[in-house]
């Protein structure tokens, strides 16, 4: 298999090929399924035997309520709605508005290779009435700012390619943007380039608490980004490798951009960073703190994770911007292995102690909300 799409090749069309496509992003091939599927919604019910008054289907080939997951939203008013996903490709977006709280989403097969929302929107792709282009935040092919949001066994996606728009420079291209308290991701994928994953909350006041658990997350640029307060635990990140960049880095996989009045940030436990990039051409981590925010700390802290040897031991940190060096933000790490975590310049690596990893735990991240209970 080779370690990159060739650039003739858009991810839209593995996305397109349906659960077979994890192969073809680096992903282990999913089992062979039987090509009739009389129960599309698996052990969910059907809309002739509903689990819930409040549990909606949705299928693309129409044995469903909705055909499209955004029509399923915007029927499901208020609160508590369960949403079940046949497998399928769904090329859409997708917005939760704030006033649909308690949403969950489940992927019927419970593989989340097997149910992909996907669309190519860009921070630069102008938008069809003419108003300007539509930035980073215009870009998500999903977008979730209700609080209490939980999703199973889904792929979130944007598969807009740089190798075919080279004309456009602003390349952001958000996966999914989750603004809610509370929001808890099981079994899920996030497949992008840069800015995969925005873990982000409704205002700068907010602290929007989340949880990403045995997770799969891609990209390149700043793919795990924003200023939420999120757990990720048990979850791959995976850097890719790139063919329109003479030399390293490639990227960074997280830009977290913490309030300053915000205790906590980011925190990865139990997790691992693999890449499909050449040894040490990736970063760790940059701080981001975003015009909207200048006084922004970002907060990271990363334990008992296996870094991979994409991620530069000798350097892992870098400045976004010289204003804001690194090593004025929250940035620590833990008891974590594999040669991307050796420490080779201790100055480069600062480390919690034992008293201070005490409090950087999920427990203490999340409060009074315990969404690992749930699994």
């Amino acid at each position: 298999m080779p370690s990159h799409l060739p650039l003739s090749l858009s991810r839209r069309g593995f996305l397109l090929a349906g659960a077979g496509a994890g192969a073809a992003l680096g992903l282990a091939p999913a089992p062979a399924r039987a090509a009739a599927r009389p129960r599309p919604f698996g052990r969910y019910g059907s809309p002739a035997d509903r689990a819930t008054p409040a549990t909606l289907y949705v299928d693309r080939g129409g044995r469903g309520d909705f055909t499209t997951v955004q029509a399923a939203v915007t029927a499901a008013a208020g609160s508590g709605w369960t949403l079940v996903i046949a497998p399928g490709t769904y090329r859409e977006t997708v917005a939760v508005d704030a006033t649909r709280t308690g949403t969950t989403w489940i992927g019927a097969s419970q593989d989340a290779r097997d149910v992909v929302i996907v669309y190519d929107n860009a921070a630069g792709t102008p938008r069809p009435d003419g108003s300007g282009t539509y930035g980073t935040t215009g870009s998500a092919t999903t977008t979730v700012q209700a609080d209490g949001f939980t999703a199973r066994w889904i792929t979130f996606a944007n598969d807009w390619l740089r190798a075919d728009h080279p004309g456009v420079t602003g390349t952001q291209a958000v996966a999914i943007k989750v603004q809610g308290d509370r929001s808890a991701f099981h079994h899920c994928r996030f497949l992008g380039h840069q800015d995969t994953l925005y873990a982000d909350s409704r205002a700068l006041t907010a602290f929007a608490r989340q949880y990403y658990a045995h997770c799969y997350v891609e990209g390149d640029v700043d793919f795990v980004f924003g200023r939420a307060t999120a757990v990720y635990e048990n979850c791959h990140f995976r850097t890719l490798d790139r063919t329109d960049l003479a030399g390293a880095p490639y990227g960074f996989v997280f830009a977290p951009s913490t309030a300053v009045a915000n205790p906590r940030g980011y925190l990865v436990s139990r997790s691992r960073v693999g890449s499909a990039a050449p040894d040490a051409f990736y970063k760790l981590a940059r701080p981001w703190v975003p015009g909207s925010d200048p006084t922004a700390r970002p907060m990271l802290t990363v334990r008992d994770t296996h870094l991979g040897a994409g991620i530069d031991a000798v350097a892992p940190y870098t400045d976004m911007s010289a204003a804001h060096p690194w090593q004025d933000q929250r940035f620590a790490e833990y008891r974590d292995t594999g040669p991307g975590a050796e420490i080779t310049v201790p100055e480069n690596r600062p480390q919690l102690t034992d008293e201070e990893a005490g409090s950087a735990t999920r427990e203490v991240h999340l409060g009074d909300w315990a969404p690992w209970k749930e699994c």
